[in-house]
């Protein structure tokens, strides 16, 4: 795979008996480094002018998200693992836990596909039963997902 890549980040949340989907496209960064995949992207924050700073660190059974900037967190999804963060955004911060159900990684040559399935809690409040599936594709290569 090519540095500059395409991601799109698409998944369903599942609140209260309803579902709706969720997707953003937006140019990034890709290297690989001891066995990691490293995926770098800025994210725009609805009503300000600073960005969030994402790295995702995927391995086959886990993916780290960093986030830096305007929203700070830290989330860890591995198979059958809760983990929590303090998710610090310019309205407040709040607790957040995840329960990893299940993860995949499907590797190809300038394409990865990550998929994870997730309950989310809030403030120790269950949310919602996420489904998220993160595509990144070379530049020039995206047709696959309707790029």
């Amino acid at each position: 795979m090519t540095k500059d890549v395409i991601i799109k980040i698409s998944g369903l949340q599942a609140m209260d008996g309803e579902s709706g989907p969720v997707e953003m496209i937006t140019a990034g960064e890709y290297f690989q480094r001891n066995g990691k995949h490293y995926i770098v992207y800025e994210e725009a924050m609805e009503g300000f002018q600073e960005t969030a700073r994402n790295v995702m660190k995927v391995t086959p059974d886990k993916m780290d998200i960093i986030k830096s900037g305007m929203v700070k967190a830290h989330m860890v999804f591995e198979k059958n693992q809760k983990s929590s963060t303090r998710y610090v955004t310019p309205m407040g911060e709040m607790v957040v836990d995840m329960l990893t159900k299940g993860i995949a990684l499907d590797e190809q040559e300038d394409s990865l596909k990550i998929s994870v399935n997730y309950s989310l809690d809030i403030n120790y409040d269950h949310v919602s039963d996420c489904d998220i599936v993160v595509d990144v594709c070379s530049k020039g290569t995206c047709s696959s997902l309707g790029l």
